[in-house]
């Protein structure tokens, strides 16, 4: 008996109908607030987190600003190629271009800050969205107490809906893919919330551009 005669079966026996078939869903209807309402909002959301957002009007304006938030810091940069753009790679005390994994692991264990670019980020939640890859390798952004991202404003979407919307195929970055809401936390039986334990306590994102 095929699985369908069996619970056709089973129905009549408990005098029930078949069940009326499930409507497809509607289709999503994204609609972005404006361009400033998403940085801003991000903003909100991001700084609400304990993360700290500043804007930059040009490439070169988000390297000086990067050199600032280092102070003198020595810090392990990813190959992206708006890193390069930006000049990060030529700040002082900034280490770059490393592809070999072992020194690489070597250099986020000891250096005090990471610099990593950003594929998006998002308003609703205030969150980071990394996709690792030879370019960014995701210990950068969690093993250094200091992350700083830089992003172009134009990636920073409305919520997650959007960026399922602008990834070709989702599905193939289910292991590369990482949100990061602030820095990181964590709390014991006490309630007692405490930053840095298991990743960055302290996170700045640059976003070029309005």
């Amino acid at each position: 008996m095929s699985r369908e005669a069996m619970l056709r079966h089973v129905r009549t026996a408990l005098g029930r109908s078949a069940g009326q078939p499930v409507p497809e869903p509607p289709a999503a209807r994204l609609q972005p607030p404006a361009a400033f309402d998403r940085i801003e909002r991000f903003r909100e959301r991001f700084e609400a987190v304990g993360g700290v957002m500043h804007q930059a009007a040009s490439p070169q304006e988000a390297g000086a600003l990067v050199a600032r938030l280092l102070d003198g810091r020595a810090a392990i940069a990813s190959n992206a190629p708006l890193l390069a753009a930006c000049g990060i790679p030529a700040i002082s005390g900034v280490v770059s271009g490393v592809t070999d994994r072992e020194v690489l692991r070597q250099h986020c264990a000891t250096l005090p800050a990471g610099i990593t670019s950003a594929e998006y980020a998002l308003a609703a939640t205030g969150s980071l969205v990394m996709l690792a890859g030879p370019e960014n390798p995701r210990m950068i952004s969690l093993l250094p107490p200091l992350h700083i991202a830089v992003l172009p404003a134009e990636r920073v979407l409305a919520g997650i809906d959007h960026l399922f919307a602008v990834l070709p195929d989702p599905a193939t970055y289910a292991s590369s893919m990482v949100l990061i809401t602030g820095p990181s936390r964590t709390g014991d039986i006490e309630q007692i919330s405490i930053r840095g334990v298991h990743g960055p306590g302290e996170i700045h994102v640059v976003v070029i551009g309005q």
